[in-house]
């Protein structure tokens, strides 16, 4: 089901995103907890240049990200993030934006909830960053 047929639905529709570079269980923790605040879960999987301008080279594409995000149990649909932020939320129109413990709030349109999430495990080994550093990549 695509986003509009969840609207016709009546679902309440969320929206979570981040880079999803290494899949790792901090991000299986904190979908499934973004899915309990909404009945559809819409991903934004980062874009490879906003990867590039936040100094970081991506390790995968944004399209086999996307392909390994899409294949979480708590996604229901699975966005490419673009260059513009404003796009994807008119695109999705979403009832609630869920961030994670760690993400920074970069959108707050009016009308939509805003959700933080507090649950994360093992912050200071669960990080995609961390580990990237540690593998050496």
């Amino acid at each position: 089901m695509d986003i509009e047929e969840a609207r016709k639905k009546g679902l309440r529709i969320g929206l979570t995103g981040g880079v999803f570079d290494l899949i790792h269980f901090g991000h299986v923790v904190t979908l499934n907890e973004a899915k309990k605040r909404c009945d559809y879960l819409v991903v934004v999987v980062a874009g490879d240049e906003h990867i590039r301008n936040k100094g970081r080279t991506p390790i995968h594409s944004q399209e086999y990200r996307a392909a390994m995000v899409g294949f979480l149990k708590p996604v229901d649909f699975v966005v490419m993030g673009g260059a513009k932020i404003g796009d994807t939320l008119a695109k999705v129109r979403p009832d609630v934006i869920i961030y994670g413990y760690d993400q920074k709030e970069v959108a707050a349109p009016a009308g939509v909830e805003i959700v933080r999430l507090e649950k994360h495990v093992e912050p200071d080994k669960l990080k995609s960053s961390k580990i990237i550093r540690e593998l050496g990549l």
